[in-house]
Formats: C-alpha cells, sequence, structure tokens
C-alpha cells in the first residue's frame, strides 16, 4: 500500500536513526539471497519441494494461512523451524517501476502496491492488468536457456511457488498490540548476479534495462550498477514455527 506523505516523512526520521545500521547489512541479505537461490537451483531436478530445500537448507519453511486478524483474509506463517534474526524470512514479489513510469491505471484499488522511500514502487497484484504486464516483462527479459524471473508467485495462492519465499505481498501490517517481527529492506541486486540465478527473483523491471549503455561500462561499473530492486522481509527476532508474520514500515530496528 502507497505512503501518504506524512508516512513518508515519518518513515524517513526512522531510517536514519535506528535503521542506519541495518542497512549496513544489506551485503549479508544479497548473500543469503545468492545462497538459497543457488540450493534451489542445485535441486530444480531433485526430489525436494521447494519449502523441503528450505528446511533442509536453512532449519525453516513459510506458508500461506487463513490470518489471525479478523476479516484480514490470508497471511503468511512460519510452517517448520525457526526463522533466525536478520534472516530473510521471505520476499515481496511483482513488477517493479521507477520514478515516472505509468503504473496509475494499475494502481486502481490495488492494496498491492508497495511504494519505496526513493519512490521505486513493486505491484504485487496477483491478479487483472497487473498480472499481464508481469508475465509480458518476463517474457521480453527471458535470458536464453533461463527465465528472467519467477512468475510462479502469481499462483502462490494455489501452489507452492518455485521460489518459496516469494508470498512477502500476502504478509499483513502489525496489529497495534503487536509489534512486528518482520521489516521491510530494500535490496538492490548488482548487474553481476549470476544469471543462472535470476529465474528465482520474483521480481521484473517495468521498463527494461538499456543494452546499448551497458556497453560502454567497465566490469568495474557493473559491480555496482544495479540490475533490479527487491524487497526482502527481514526477521527482526527468532520466529519460531506457528507464528504469523507481521510487518511495519514504522518498526525500530534494533542491531547488534
Amino acid at each position: 500500500m502507497a505512503l501518504t506523505y506524512l508516512e513518508e516523512e515519518k518513515y524517513k526520521k526512522v531510517s536514519k536513526s535506528e535503521n542506519s545500521t541495518f542497512t549496513e547489512k544489506e551485503p549479508l541479505f544479497l548473500s543469503q539471497l545468492q545462497e538459497i537461490f543457488l540450493k534451489l537451483q542445485q535441486n530444480k531436478n531433485g526430489k525436494l519441494t521447494p519449502n523441503q530445500v528450505m528446511e533442509k537448507s536453512y532449519g525453516f519453511s513459510v506458508e500461506i494461512h487463513q490470518s489471525t486478524l479478523p476479516n484480514a483474509g490470508l497471511g503468511v506463517y512460519v510452517k517448520s523451524g525457526t526463522v533466525p534474526k536478520y534472516g530473510i524470512a521471505s520476499m515481496y514479489p511483482g513488477t517493479i517501476y521507477y520514478p515516472m513510469e505509468p503504473i496509475f491505471f494499475q494502481s486502481i484499488n490495488n492494496p498491492y502496491i508497495l511504494k519505496c522511500v526513493d519512490g521505486i514502487m513493486v505491484d504485487g497484484n496477483h491478479q487483472g492488468i497487473s498480472k499481464k504486464i508481469f508475465r509480458s516483462c518476463s517474457l521480453r527479459d527471458h535470458l536464453g536457456a533461463y527465465p528472467s524471473c519467477d512468475t510462479s508467485w502469481l499462483n502462490a495462492r494455489e501452489k507452492q511457488p518455485i521460489n518459496p519465499l516469494a508470498i512477502g505481498q500476502i504478509v499483513n501490517n502489525a496489529p497495534i498490540k503487536n509489534r512486528a517481527n518482520v521489516v521491510y529492506q530494500e535490496l538492490d541486486i548488482p548487474y553481476t548476479f549470476p544469471t543462472n540465478l535470476r529465474q528465482y527473483l520474483p521480481n521484473v523491471r517495468f521498463k527494461p534495462m538499456d543494452i546499448e549503455y551497458l556497453q560502454y561500462v567497465d566490469e568495474k561499473e557493473l559491480e555496482s550498477l544495479p540490475y533490479i530492486r527487491v524487497i526482502v522481509l527481514v526477521a527482526l527476532r527468532d520466529i519460531h514455527a506457528g507464528e504469523e508474520l507481521f510487518s511495519s514500515y514504522f518498526t525500530e530496528v534494533e542491531c547488534d
């Protein structure tokens, strides 16, 4: 859901204080993602389900169930094990819109638009025009033998996605009486991210990267050039089996 101006200002204040140290952990989160995707890739033709890979390799899995919140619909729970503090509990899937890119019609009656502080938006809607746009962009960006992204999250309510963490759009905001146990963390995936692992990214750009520009970029610049923005939901504490994930933009993050 998009933030109002006042909400953005409030979030910026939190970001400058408690959240500043948390941002320094971005290389850790990127490393976690790459490791998770590698394990999923190694099991691609194996006998384990994606959730079983998570349970075996990382000690936890998450799933979708009816939320404990009244009238909230579905929610996301830790199915088994424990999500460790600072572990990636889920990802927010969807089409990525950079500032000035058209999103008006997609945003009408759409509760799944997530707005980053810098104006980048993620459309995590699995239905209607949002679904068609995501599928179209994913086919446009197909990377030879490898899919450009994970489209299976579009049907996550009926079938487990290839990337089992790609259900973050279903995580509910924390009720007033409960403190959030996960926080949204913006993460820019570098262009050097392995091509064979991009198929597990549940995000795609609305507008493709400028291929002609990339021809003039040297290797050193590529290391810092962002390929795509993703949003991961990071555990603020150990979250155990049976607990529902609750998020909040305004959680004050305490770092070791």
